[in-house]
């Protein structure tokens, strides 16, 4: 008996669900895989402000992965926008360098990049089906990523908020190491004892420049972490209203604060989403005819409250709402079901706008350095090198040299006795 083979388009297909069946971190390396056969590459680079916590996602060379920055991508998607969405062999500066690339923006806004895509040999016409087609499939798996980051996990959600915490520090050192070098080099330029007045004005407009860059950078960084409360809030709205369109539901919201604090990007996804899954809790009981929604902001803590007019007989033990306690606790949050039999049911929930301090035991006590910690801090989640590369933005290679230094440091034989030690100093009796 002959096996019917499978067709071209279908084998396409099964692989294009395995790639979106993918964890998040695993999403850029199987997509790579999918592409090589059909574009040879170096490297793949994924640009997405969806996922906040760590907006890049890249596998391939190590001087193009370890190198790339934000800044670089940012610009690079604004000039593949302006000529239609996708480029094909061009130079652009990327990790520090020109290298031939092509690139696709996605309908969701996100950015792919191929570095060095080699098509030798193939007609014209194939080209343009090999485009049309990395187009198409970047496009599903762009939408992919933007539901996996809506229904993210908590243990993505406490990877993300870690991911973020280090972003900012790390933006937040170098635009102070560089302001305090750029307004000493300024002070020296304009000092009168400096002579060649034409020389000094060149070199004063070259620092203010430089200047000017460096705080640009770190303004679109902070873009890429926040979002106004606001703009989140009208977003949770539109998201919302298919709900009061079609299934004869009254939601009520109630504004919050126009000029409150902007939410960290990952409290302000995992906010509507946790919104989302108990208004569809609530109205998947019987009678339930009206949902009041709430935001508020008190400079620390986003404070949602979701209330129905039901039986009032839902609790935290309600299979629809135990992922959405998970969620939260996942933030460091706080979830309380209040239901009165025949008046309806109270959600309120609160999360952190700022991630808690580090339990772990300064890095001053067991002589670590910064990326030390933090490599420790993912190794006690029980991340893999991958994982901890992509969170940081490095290679794997140097996640095993940093996983054998915290090793030797802490005298600790695996990865298990170091997860073991810091849950020691997260126990108060191991500090008496």
């Amino acid at each position: 008996m002959v096996e019917a083979s499978i067709s071209p388009s279908v084998e396409l297909l099964l692989e294009l669900q395995q790639v979106l069946e993918n964890p998040l971190l695993g999403i850029a390396g199987a997509f790579s895989d999918l592409l090589q056969g059909r574009i040879p590459h170096g490297a793949l680079v994924i640009f997405t402000e969806d996922c906040t916590g760590r907006p890049q996602k890249k596998v391939g060379q190590a001087e193009v992965i370890d190198h790339v920055t934000i800044a670089e991508l940012d610009v690079l998607r604004d000039a593949v926008a302006l000529r239609g969405g996708s480029v094909w062999n061009e130079s652009a500066m990327l990790a520090r360098s020109d290298r031939t690339m092509s690139a696709w923006i996605a309908s969701t806004g996100a950015l792919l990049v191929l570095t060095d895509p080699d098509l030798t040999g193939v007609t014209p016409t194939g080209v343009r089906e090999t485009r049309d087609l990395v187009a198409a499939l970047w496009d599903l798996v762009a939408s992919g990523i933007r539901t996996q980051v809506v229904a993210a996990a908590p243990d993505y959600l406490r990877d993300s908020r870690m991911a973020s915490r280090d972003r900012a520090t790390l933006i937040a050192e170098l635009t102070d190491a560089h302001s305090t070098t750029l307004e000493l080099l300024l002070a020296v330029l304009r000092s009168r004892q400096t002579g060649d007045a034409a020389a000094r004005q060149t070199a004063i407009d070259l620092a203010v420049a430089a200047m000017v860059q460096l705080r640009a950078v770190s303004d679109r960084d902070r873009l890429l972490s926040e979002e106004p409360v606001a703009r989140a809030f009208e977003r949770l709205r539109n998201d919302l209203r298919p709900l009061a369109r079609f299934g004869d539901l009254d939601v009520q919201f109630i504004e919050p604060p126009v000029n409150g604090r902007a939410l960290p990007g990952e409290v302000a996804h995992a906010g509507r989403a946790i919104v989302r899954g108990a208004v569809l809790a609530l109205v998947d009981q019987p009678g339930v005819a009206r949902v009041r929604v709430q935001w508020d902001c008190d400079g620390h803590n986003l404070l949602i409250n979701i209330r129905d007019d039901g039986p009032g007989d839902l609790s935290a033990e309600t299979p629809s709402v135990r992922q959405l306690v998970a969620r939260v606790a996942a933030l460091d949050g706080d979830f309380h079901v209040d239901a009165t039999p025949g008046w309806g049911s109270d959600i309120s929930v609160s999360l952190p706008l700022d991630p808690p301090s580090s339990a772990i035991a300064p890095a001053s006590g067991w002589g670590l350095t910064t990326r030390e910690q933090g490599v420790l801090d993912l190794v006690a989640t029980g991340a893999r090198n991958r994982a901890i590369a992509d969170a940081l933005s490095i290679s794997e290679n140097t996640v095993k040299f940093h996983v054998a230094n915290v090793l030797r440091k802490l005298g600790a034989v695996n990865r298990a006795e170091l997860a073991s030690l810091v849950r020691q100093t997260e126990t108060p009796s191991a500090l008496a």
